[in-house]
C-alpha cells in the first residue's frame, strides 16, 4: 500500500540531488532532526550496463541494467520507493535540493527554480562546463518527474561570492577579464560554510567572533579563511582547479606551462585541460590518487609515494601560513572531508613545528577516528584545531527547506 503525506515518513524531508556526467547521487533527509530517511548512487548512466545502489530505512536493493539517460534513472529510483511502498510524488517532500557548482555572478543564495533561473545556469555553463550541464540535465529530468515540487538551486561557489576585490581579482586586463567572467569564485562553499558554522557550535563561541581556517581535503581539496563567519579568502579560482594539490588535478600552476605543453609539446587545449584535471596531482606524481595507498606506500619507504606526499604538504603548509597573515589572528583551524577527517599524519604532518605560533596537536587526540566534531589540539594550544565532519547533503537539504518555505 502506498503511503499518503499524512503517515508517509518521507513528510516533511528534502530530496537532495547531485547530478554528474554519468552519475547521479541522492539523499532523502529530514532538515530539522538531521535524519537520513534514503539514500542512493546511480553510475554509468548512458551505457550499456548502469549500477544503482539504493538505500531505504535500512533496505539495500542494487541492480544492474540500462539507463538511457537522467530521466531513466530518475524514474528507476522513484520506482525503487514505490516497490517500498512510497509514491515519493505523493508522500510530502517539501522541496528538491540540487546541487550546482558553478554559480557565476548570478548566484549568491540558494535560488527557487524556474524557467529563467535554467537559463541562467545554461548560460554560465561554459565556466564549469564539467559540472554545470550534468547539473542541469538532473534538474530538468527530477522537474519532469516531480513537477509539484519546489525544485532548489544550491551553489558551490555563493559562500564565497562577496569576496573582498584584492582576493577576487586576478592580475589580468580588466576589459578581458570582465568580458570573460573571469574571477575568482571559489568551490566547496556548501561544506565551508557549513564546518565553520559548526566549528563555532562545538566551542560554543560566537561564529562572529572568530577567525577560522577551513581546510577541505578530498579527492578534490581547498582551503578558506574564514573571519567572523564571512570568507575572506580562498585556494579554488575561477574553476576547481587551482589551488591545494588534489587526487588528480594541478592546484596552482605556471599558466606558462600551458604555453610550453602547446607550442613544445604540440598538446591541444582539450589534451591539456585532462592532463591538469584528470591526470595530474598525486596521481601524476605517484600513479596513486587513494591517499590511504599512498600512505602505506610512504611507510613502506616508495620514493615517488614520498615525493609525493611532500608536494601535497608544502602546498597545504603554504596556504596555511598565507591564511595566517590574512587573518591576523586565527582561533580555530578545522580539517574536514574525507582525507582532513580520517588522515591523522595529514593533520599532525600539515601542523608540524608550529608551537610558536600557539599551534600544538596532541597526538592521542589526533588519532582518534569517530564521526563526530572533536578536538586534536593540546590543552595548552592557543589556536582550537579541530575535526569537523563535513554533511553537505543536509546544508543543501536546509537551505532548500528554507527557500521553498519562504516561496509559499
Amino acid at each position: 500500500m502506498t503511503d499518503t503525506a499524512e503517515n508517509s515518513p518521507i513528510d516533511g524531508t528534502v530530496l537532495v540531488v547531485n547530478a554528474g556526467s554519468s552519475s547521479l547521487k541522492y539523499q532523502v533527509i529530514h532538515p530539522g532532526d538531521e535524519e537520513v530517511v534514503a539514500d542512493g548512487l546511480v553510475e554509468r548512466i548512458g551505457e550499456t550496463t548502469s549500477k544503482v545502489t539504493h538505500w531505504y530505512r535500512g533496505d539495500e536493493v542494487k541492480r544492474e541494467c540500462e539507463l538511457a539517460d537522467h530521466q531513466a534513472a530518475i524514474a528507476l529510483v522513484l520506482e525503487l520507493f514505490q516497490d517500498s511502498g512510497v509514491d515519493i510524488a505523493e508522500s510530502g517532500l517539501s522541496a528538491v535540493g540540487h546541487r550546482v557548482v558553478h554559480g557565476g555572478r548570478s548566484f549568491s543564495q540558494p535560488t527557487l527554480i524556474d524557467e529563467k533561473v535554467r537559463s541562467e545556469i545554461e548560460r554560465i555553463s561554459p565556466l564549469a562546463p564539467l559540472h554545470n550541464p550534468p547539473n542541469l540535465v538532473g534538474i530538468e529530468a527530477v522537474s519532469k518527474l516531480l513537477p509539484d515540487v519546489p525544485a532548489v538551486a544550491v551553489f558551490d561557489t555563493a559562500f564565497f561570492s562577496d569576496l573582498p576585490a584584492e582576493a577576487a581579482n586576478y592580475a589580468l586586463d580588466r576589459e578581458v577579464a570582465e568580458e570573460y567572467a573571469i574571477r575568482r569564485y571559489g568551490f566547496h562553499g556548501t561544506s565551508h560554510e557549513f564546518v565553520s558554522q559548526l566549528a563555532a557550535e562545538f566551542l560554543e563561541r560566537d561564529l562572529a567572533d572568530l577567525n577560522q581556517i577551513v581546510l577541505h581535503l578530498g579527492n578534490g581539496a581547498s582551503a578558506s579563511a574564514v573571519r567572523g563567519g564571512t570568507p575572506i579568502d580562498t585556494t579554488m579560482g575561477m574553476t576547481p582547479l587551482e589551488g591545494l594539490v588534489m587526487g588528480t588535478r594541478t592546484g596552482d600552476i605556471d599558466a606558462g606551462i600551458v604555453f610550453q605543453l602547446s607550442r613544445v609539446g604540440g598538446m591541444s587545449i582539450d589534451e591539456i585541460d585532462k592532463l591538469f584535471n584528470k591526470q595530474s596531482g598525486l596521481k601524476g606524481l605517484c600513479g596513486e590518487n587513494d591517499f590511504r595507498a599512498i600512505l602505506e606506500r610512504v611507510e613502506a619507504g616508495d620514493e615517488d609515494a614520498d615525493r609525493a606526499y611532500r608536494v601535497y604538504l608544502h602546498r597545504l603548509r603554504r596556504y596555511i601560513g598565507a591564511y595566517m597573515i590574512e587573518l591576523g589572528r586565527v582561533d580555530t583551524i578545522i580539517f574536514t572531508a574525507g582525507v582532513g577527517e580520517n588522515a591523522a599524519p595529514v593533520r599532525a604532518d600539515s601542523l608540524a613545528d608550529l608551537e610558536g605560533y600557539g599551534i600544538v596537536i596532541d597526538p592521542e587526540r589526533n588519532a582518534v577516528r569517530n564521526g563526530e566534531p572533536r578536538r586534536i589540539s593540546a590543552d595548552d594550544s592557543r589556536v582550537e584545531v579541530l575535526v569537523v565532519p563535513t554533511n553537505e547533503e543536509l546544508a543543501i537539504a536546509r537551505a532548500a527547506s528554507s527557500v521553498a518555505r519562504s516561496a509559499r
